[in-house]
């Protein structure tokens, strides 16, 4: 069983962006591991929150869901929630759900 990997915090400084490294599977096993993890680092993060899906081997329904819920806690906080790297197949489920628009991606 893959279990998500959330790397520790590469901060620079207080106006770089904080970046968390996910890997493996996000799915209903590890979707409420992941929130939790998640919602820690919000209280940590600074105004950019930058997640690093290059390494996420698959992504269903209760992992995008997170992700949704993740931006709300942020915008809430003020903190912009971003995505990066994601593979294709990521893509194409964020793209079909229309997640593609309300998500922003940074290179």
């Amino acid at each position: 069983m893959n279990v998500i990997d959330a790397a520790p915090l590469a901060r620079a400084g207080p106006s770089a962006p904080t970046i968390v490294h996910l890997s493996g599977e996000i799915d209903i096993f590890t979707s409420k591991a992941l929130r939790q993890q998640l919602l820690d680092t919000l209280s940590r993060s600074t105004p950019l929150l930058i997640l690093n899906l290059s390494r996420v081997s698959f992504c269903d329904a209760s992992g995008l869901a997170v992700l949704v819920g993740i931006q709300h806690r942020a915008r809430a906080q003020g903190i912009t929630l971003a995505l990066a790297a994601p593979r294709p197949d990521m893509s194409r489920n964020l793209y079909m759900t229309g997640l593609d628009r309300g998500l922003p991606m940074v290179a």
